[in-house]
């Protein structure tokens, strides 16, 4: 019934849409992060954004790209490692950073995109590493076509935008 439920809601936001999800997980790595982001539908198409915001985290996390700034220890810099062939372009990530953009020509199912940054925690004492429960409060936002969605990591390092925008 909850299921019903939700995807009538989704119909009634969005038209004649077809629910659809954009998930994101974050997996602590050394001495990389990563980030992967798959769709569970086979209609992203682009051009849209997808923004990381680490701001409102619990471990008020940064992105440490640099030897010298404001991370802790080991340093990575952005590297996108899979789907390179469906983004078009990155923001620039400086240390110390909160936030990156990817913007996507599409997002196909099956397909992800995936890249490894350091993220550190500057809340405890643990700040190279990075657990679920730090990254929660982060959000992700989808972006494109005059519309924003948006997502929040949950302890289990994984946001979800459902109903991501396809038309049917």
């Amino acid at each position: 019934m909850k299921t019903l439920v939700a995807f009538t809601a989704a119909t009634l936001v969005f038209g004649s849409a077809v629910l659809a999800d954009l998930n994101v997980q974050f997996i602590e790595g050394a001495p990389k992060d990563r980030f992967e982001i798959s769709s569970t539908i086979d209609c992203l198409s682009g051009p849209f954004d997808i923004t990381i915001d680490l701001t409102p985290s619990a471990g008020a996390l940064i992105f440490d790209v640099t030897e010298q700034g404001s991370g802790v220890e080991v340093f990575q810099p952005f590297e996108l490692v899979a789907g390179r062939d469906l983004v078009s372009g990155i923001s620039d990530v400086k240390d110390g950073d909160q936030s990156l953009t990817l913007t996507m020509t599409q997002l196909p199912m099956g397909m992800p995109i995936s890249f490894t940054i350091d993220v550190d925690d500057t809340s405890s004492a643990r700040q190279i590493t990075v657990n679920g429960s730090e990254i929660a409060g982060a959000e992700v936002h989808m972006s494109g076509n005059g519309t924003v969605q948006s997502s929040v990591f949950d302890a289990e390092a994984r946001a979800v935008i459902i109903g991501s925008g396809c038309a049917s």
